[in-house]
């Protein structure tokens, strides 16, 4: 049985997974899942003052993304309309480890493995990657209050984590397609020509695993 298109973009902070995922979702006729951000009440505290306020901001996202996930598979996949979002829910591992103690960790892996056990899991994923520069620029030019005070060392160690568990998913997964992409060296936002390399990249995956084609033109 084919399977109803379902992507997701991922990387760090600032590395235009939104950008991505609404250029696709506009290509392909796409449904589109964006996670939440603004909304959480914590996630200034939070890069005020990571160790205190860590556990209720990633609490937080992984309770709403859990919320997101089984209404995407209700409303859209259930009924084969292909999905675009612009994260994987494994995302909330890789954040929790970074700042997490050891004990919290191991209580809100529980919940996180009690959570999405059931919930739909993507067909492709893109990978975007940046270096430090890249992304401080891309935050800086975005201009979003809540990211005012994010330490750039805490950046570059998150980004470090993002492809540490990029190519563990890679291994462990080797089923699902992964596509990589430098922000270093190509700008899908400003330049077409990079956009279409990318919706090209991804066309040819779709084909390649027989993936279904409703919005393929």
């Amino acid at each position: 049985m084919e399977e109803t298109p379902f992507i997701t973009v991922e990387g760090p902070i600032g590395v235009g997974k939104t950008s991505l995922a609404k250029a696709i979702s506009k290509h392909f006729h796409f449904a589109l899942l964006k996670e939440i951000v603004d909304q959480n009440p914590f996630l200034g505290k939070f890069y005020e003052n990571i160790e205190e306020w860590s556990f209720q901001t990633e609490m937080f996202f992984l309770c709403n993304r859990y919320k997101q996930l089984g209404d995407i598979s209700t409303h859209y996949l259930s009924k084969k309309q292909a999905v675009i979002a612009d994260y994987h829910i494994f995302k909330n591992l890789i954040f929790a480890q970074r700042t997490l103690g050891s004990e919290e960790y191991q209580k809100y892996y529980q919940i996180y493995q009690i959570l999405t056990s059931g919930t739909p899991k993507p067909n492709v994923i893109i990978y975007l990657n940046a270096s430090l520069e890249t992304l401080l620029a891309r935050i800086q030019s975005r201009g979003r209050e809540i990211e005012k005070n994010i330490s750039p060392l805490y950046l570059e160690r998150l980004s470090i984590d993002y492809e540490e568990a990029i190519t563990s998913f890679e291994m462990s997964h080797p089923e699902i397609p992964v596509l990589r992409f430098n922000g270093d060296e190509m700008d899908f936002v400003k330049n077409k020509d990079d956009l279409q390399y990318i919706l090209d990249k991804l066309s040819l995956s779709f084909k390649s695993d027989s993936l279904t084609n409703t919005i393929l033109e």
